[in-house]
């Protein structure tokens, strides 16, 4: 056999640069075009048919169906898709990636790219130099798609001629003419090229320089490219393992999803094999069985309409494939854990600028509705259970009589400081890190701004909470009843935020808080008349009248920050500021 050690290498390098040219394309266009495709996926309803379309256009544009998969992964995993939004992506994924087939056929097969290859490589290479990034970007991309072509030539120029070693013909006739047999050896060989290569694209080029060469027929070519269906989802179920139970749950669809697809497929091979051969004549080329020069384009034909042809199938089973994925992976509630530690945040969120807002979004509202709640009603001795009641306002304040042992300073050093500092962090990390919008840098402010205040409000009930707790079993009847007064609009504030939070037609309750918001500016007024009237008549001492009026200032500072966290988390119902949990 003519083919040696060198011939190998040779043949690993052609490989590499193919799979760098595809790398390199990709990551431009996700660059150029990534923005707005991740924000058209966030912005995803249940329709699972426009689920399709959004996966077909994202895998067209950034030819890159395990870039679009990992993605559909990831925004899972942070709740901004569900199971069926997701499966509907896949679908549309599955469809997008044949385009890639299309590309190396027509353009490495049909038409000779070396005259332009290398002159795309100068052109893209000059456009780096520019200080635009959008041009520097369609420059990566011009040298990736050059690249991929170039590596394409290298590819078939390495593989090795059947003419020139007919060892390999009488070693591959051994496993050519087994039948059925044949093509469940070539399916795995498909599966475990790409789950090796983790390329579906780098395997679909191989299959069709095998064929062209004359290595395989065309029903075995076919039965890779099954097999790359297959290969193609490890990469998600990689990515899910350390992914939550949403994430694991997207990977398992997208494998059931393309395991269906072979299964029916192999039922209806040869039938389904005759149909593409007479679709290959009738636009205009050879029969696959007659001629190895059309089996490229065979292939990709067989590639696509068996893809089309498998979503029309199973898009009418999308909520019975979820209810077996679900039972596979049941839902996990999320683990219990100190307020002081990270439940949303981990390095995988930020890959990208929506999955990174989302999780600082959900790590910022849960601090608010657990501690900084608790913090503020604890302070001024009233149960949460109470706010959150249907139980009238007054009669809260009445029965909350006994007096809470709340240490606002330890509370902030042991249970917020440290989540604080993270969220922060993370804040600030995506804001360096990622490539963000206009509108993405402005969230991401307005996340920060709303962390700052929570700090402040709880500076402002320290010393709120030590006069609550002196004079709330006064035997002064008067500063009782003022103090009460102050706990009574906070409870109102509370609860209104917590109903603004958690009903879903939350308007009316907007509505309650820029009315309490508003009620600031003529409290102190009512406030001072109030409190110089109990002076004037000796009913409070100066020291009480003194804590008075500082703590008017406290609950006033506290309640307009209070409504503008409030308004900062859950005023803008956008996808990526929803929470699923209240």
């Amino acid at each position: 056999m003519q083919y040696g050690f060198t011939d190998i290498l040779q043949l690993l390098g052609a490989l590499g640069v193919f799979l760098f040219g595809m790398k390199v394309m990709s990551d431009a266009l996700l660059l150029l075009a990534g923005n707005k495709m991740r924000s058209i996926l966030a912005s995803m309803t249940s329709n699972r048919f426009f689920g399709i379309a959004t996966g077909f256009l994202i895998t067209s544009v950034i030819q890159s169906s395990s870039a679009t998969t990992l993605m559909v992964v990831s925004f899972a995993n942070a709740g901004l898709l569900t199971l069926t939004e997701s499966i509907g992506v896949i679908m549309g994924a599955n469809i997008g990636t044949t385009i890639t087939a299309w590309l190396i056929t027509i353009l490495g097969f049909k038409v000779s790219m070396n005259a332009i290859a290398l002159p795309l490589v100068g052109l893209g290479f000059g456009l780096t130099f520019l200080k635009k990034a959008q041009l520097k970007n369609l420059g990566n991309f011009i040298i990736g798609f050059a690249l991929l072509f170039i590596g394409l030539q290298f590819l078939k120029d390495a593989m090795p001629d059947i003419n020139n070693n007919p060892e390999l013909l009488a070693f591959l006739s051994k496993y050519t003419d087994l039948g059925y047999i044949s093509i469940l050896l070539f399916l795995c060989i498909g599966t475990v090229l790409t789950v090796v290569i983790q390329s579906s694209s780098a395997t679909m080029a191989l299959t069709l320089i095998m064929t062209a060469q004359g290595w395989i027929p065309f029903e075995l070519a076919t039965a890779m490219v099954l097999g790359e269906n297959v290969g193609t989802t490890i990469t998600a179920n990689l990515a899910a393992i350390i992914g939550n139970f949403r994430a694991k749950q997207t990977a398992r669809a997208h494998l059931i999803f393309n395991l269906i697809g072979v299964l029916w497929m192999l039922i209806l091979f040869y039938p389904f094999l005759k149909m593409v051969s007479w679709l290959t004549e009738y636009l205009g080329n050879d029969s696959p069985y007659v001629n190895a020069m059309a089996i490229p384009v065979a292939i990709s034909l067989f590639h696509t309409t068996f893809n089309i042809a498998n979503t029309l199938l199973l898009v009418w089973f999308v909520n019975p494939i979820s209810k077996i994925v679900e039972r596979m992976v049941p839902e996990v509630a999320m683990q219990e854990k100190a307020i002081e530690q990270p439940k949303y945040l981990s390095s995988d969120v930020l890959k990208y600028p929506e999955t990174a807002i989302a999780a600082i979004t959900q790590e910022t509202q849960y601090l608010f509705k657990n501690a900084i709640f608790q913090i503020v009603s604890h302070a001024l001795s009233i149960s949460r259970t109470d706010i959150k009641s249907d139980l009238k306002v007054k009669k809260v304040i009445k029965k909350s009589t006994t007096v809470f042992d709340t240490d606002v300073r330890e509370l902030y050093q042991t249970k917020v400081k440290t989540i604080y500092g993270k969220i922060i962090s993370y804040a600030t990390k995506a804001q360096s890190a990622l490539v963000l919008n206009e509108m993405q840098n402005n969230q991401i402010l307005e996340l920060k701004v709303a962390n700052r205040k929570m700090v402040e409000i709880l500076k402002d009930v320290l010393e709120l909470s030590r006069n609550v707790n002196q004079y709330l079993n006064s035997d002064n009847e008067y500063i009782k009843k003022e103090y009460n007064k102050l706990r009574n609009r906070t409870v109102k504030v509370l609860r209104t935020i917590h109903l603004f939070r958690t009903v879903e037609d939350n308007q009316l309750h907007h509505e309650k808080l820029i009315k309490l918001k508003n009620e600031i500016v003529e409290k102190p007024i009512t406030s001072n008349r109030s409190v110089n009237d109990l002076i004037k008549n000796d009913l409070i001492s100066v020291e009480m009248a003194s804590s008075l009026f500082n703590d008017y200032d406290n609950v006033n500072n506290m309640i307009d920050k209070l409504i503008q966290v409030a308004e900062l988390l859950y005023g803008k119902k956008d996808t990526l500021i929803e929470n699923n949990s209240n």
